[in-house]
C-alpha cells in the first residue's frame, strides 16, 4: 500500500518562510475549519445565501416578504410612498428571533419602482434607515437623499452570451462608467456599452475591470466609500442596462471583473450601515479597530459570523445576479493589518506573520476565494495589496489565501 503523499506548502518552496511555518499552518487550519463550519453538504456556496433571505422578496404565494437583521432594535416600521412615509402598525415588522424582523404584504401593496425605507427604533432613539441587503437605491435629485426602491421588472433579463472562460493572463482595461465620456457629466451603462466597449475590444483587451458599481453616496469617492453593498449604483442606469453591458462584453470575448469593496464601509447613517440599529458594532469591530483613521470609515468585524455571511453573500449575489467573471478586491492591505499598513515599510517577512495581522481578515478573504471559485471554476480574483504579503496569491491547500493575482499598487 502506497503512503499518502504529503501536501506541499508554501514554506516548502521558500526557505525564507520556514521560520513562520507554525503561523502559516495555524492560519490554514483556521480557514479550513471555518469553511467546514459554514458549509452545507460540503459546499460553502450552499451555506451562503443571506441575500435570498434578507431584504425584499416574493414568497411562494407571490406575496412580498421583507426581513432585516437588527438585534438592538425595539421596533421597525416599513415606510414609503405606499403609506405616505408614516409609521403605522399595519407596516410594523415582527421580531422572529435571533435579532431578525419580518413583515409579509400582499403583492399589490408594493409596485415596481416604489420608494421605501425602514424606520428603526432602539432604546433611546430611532431614525430612518435603508435596508442592509437592499439591491436598488436611488438618489433624489433635489434633496440628494437616498431611498430604497422596489425593483421587480415584469420581464427578467435573458442572457444571450456564454462567459468567455478562463483568463490565465488577463489583459485588463480598468474603467469607471461615469468617467467614460468626454462630456462633463456622469456617463451611463448604455453609453459605455455602445461607445466604449467596441473600442476596448478593438484594442485587444480581454478583460474589463469596472470601478464604482456598488452604491455610494459621494460620487467623488470613485466608488470606494460604499453605503449599499448589494445595490448597483443607480446613477449609471438600471440593473438591466448593466446586464446588457456584461452580456455584450461576453459576446466580444471580454471577461468582466468588478472592483468589490469589502475593506470598509462608509460611516454614513442615513445611507449606510452606521448605527443601523443604534449600535456601533452591528457589522463592525468595537473601539479603535472599528474606525479607519485615514478614510473616516467603518471597519468590518471579519470574525463575526453575521459579517462573514453578509460579505460572502455579497460575493455570491454579484456573481450570480450579474454573471460576473471575478473580482478585484479593493484595499486588501487595509484589511490584513490592524494598522492598515499606514506609514509602514514592508521590508521583511516578519511583517506578514506577527500580531499586527488580523487573522479574521485572512480567513474571510480565503473563504471568499473558495466561494467564488466554487461558484465558477473559471472565475478569477485579484488582491489589491501594497504590502506584498507572502502567500496571498498562493493556493489555500498550500497555506495561501487563494487569490489568482496580486495587484501591486
Amino acid at each position: 500500500m502506497c503512503a499518502k503523499k504529503k501536501q506541499e506548502m508554501i514554506y516548502d518552496h521558500d526557505e525564507w518562510l520556514e521560520p513562520y511555518k507554525e503561523v502559516i499552518d495555524r492560519r490554514n487550519k483556521m480557514i479550513l475549519e471555518m469553511k467546514d463550519r459554514l458549509s452545507v453538504d460540503g459546499s460553502l456556496s450552499k451555506g451562503i445565501n443571506n441575500h435570498m433571505y434578507y431584504g425584499l422578496h416574493h414568497d411562494a404565494r407571490g406575496n412580498w416578504v421583507f426581513r432585516e437583521w437588527a438585534p438592538n432594535a425595539t421596533k421597525i416600521y416599513l415606510i414609503g410612498e405606499f403609506n405616505n412615509w408614516k409609521r403605522t402598525e399595519a407596516y410594523a415588522l415582527k421580531p422572529i428571533g435571533g435579532g431578525n424582523w419580518e413583515i409579509t404584504l400582499p403583492s399589490m401593496f408594493l409596485d415596481h419602482g416604489t420608494l421605501y425605507k425602514l424606520y428603526v427604533e432602539w432604546k433611546g432613539g430611532g431614525a430612518e434607515r435603508i435596508p442592509a441587503y437592499v439591491t436598488r437605491a436611488v438618489q433624489d435629485p433635489h434633496t440628494k437623499t437616498f431611498c430604497a426602491q422596489v425593483w421587480d421588472p415584469v420581464k427578467p433579463y435573458e442572457w444571450r452570451n456564454p462567459k468567455p472562460g478562463k483568463r490565465p493572463h488577463p489583459l485588463i482595461y480598468e474603467c469607471h462608467i461615469g468617467m467614460a465620456t468626454e462630456e462633463e457629466r456622469v456617463g451611463t451603462f448604455e453609453e459605455f456599452r455602445l461607445n466604449v466597449l467596441p473600442k476596448v475590444a478593438d484594442l485587444g483587451y480581454d478583460t474589463i475591470q469596472i470601478m464604482a458599481l456598488q452604491e455610494h453616496p459621494y460620487y467623488g469617492s470613485f466608488g470606494y466609500q460604499v453605503s449599499n453593498f448589494f445595490a448597483l449604483s443607480s446613477r449609471f442606469g438600471t440593473p438591466e442596462e448593466f446586464k446588457a453591458l456584461v452580456d455584450d462584453a461576453h459576446g466580444l470575448g471580454i471577461a468582466v471583473v468588478m472592483d468589490i469593496v469589502h475593506s470598509h464601509s462608509v460611516d454614513n447613517e442615513a445611507e449606510g450601515l452606521g448605527l443601523f440599529d443604534g449600535k456601533e458594532t452591528l457589522y463592525f469591530y468595537d473601539g479603535w479597530q472599528g474606525h479607519h483613521p485615514a478614510w473616516g470609515s467603518r471597519c468590518f468585524d471579519y470574525g463575526k459570523d453575521e459579517t462573514k455571511y453578509f460579505l460572502l453573500s455579497n460575493c455570491k449575489y454579484w456573481m450570480e445576479e450579474y454573471n460576473l467573471d471575478g473580482f478585484r478586491f479593493d484595499g486588501v492591505t487595509s484589511m490584513l493589518y490592524w494598522d492598515h499598513g499606514l506609514e509602514k515599510d514592508f521590508v521583511g517577512y516578519e511583517n506578514y506573520f506577527n500580531q499586527g495581522v488580523d487573522p479574521n481578515a485572512i480567513t474571510y478573504l480565503a473563504l471568499a476565494n473558495i466561494l467564488i471559485h466554487e461558484i465558477d471554476k473559471n472565475a478569477f480574483t485579484i488582491a489589491e495589496d501594497v504590502s506584498g504579503m507572502a502567500g496571498l496569491a498562493a493556493p489555500i491547500e498550500m497555506g495561501g489565501v487563494g487569490f489568482d493575482f496580486r495587484m501591486s499598487m
